[in-house]
């Protein structure tokens, strides 16, 4: 399941970036999904819509219904 998160992730990171920001997958432990927000994603203030609404929702779609994404902090 870690490979398929990282290729969803591969593929919506050119949108991500395009906006100046980026994000790293840090860990999968159970359904729980850490992620790294970085450059203009970092400071944000529609960061968590991004994870929620728009990574945790295709994540859910494309891999598995029940993963929680979390994000890194530091």
């Amino acid at each position: 399941m870690e490979e398929k998160i990282k290729a969803f992730i591969d593929e919506i990171r050119p949108a991500i970036q395009g906006h100046g920001g980026d994000v790293e997958f840090i860990s999968l432990d159970g359904d729980t999904v850490t992620l790294k927000l970085l450059g203009a994603c970092g400071t944000c203030p529609y960061a968590l819509a991004t994870l929620k609404d728009g990574i945790e929702a295709g994540l859910r779609d494309r891999v598995c219904p029940t993963l929680n994404v979390v994000r890194a902090e530091g």
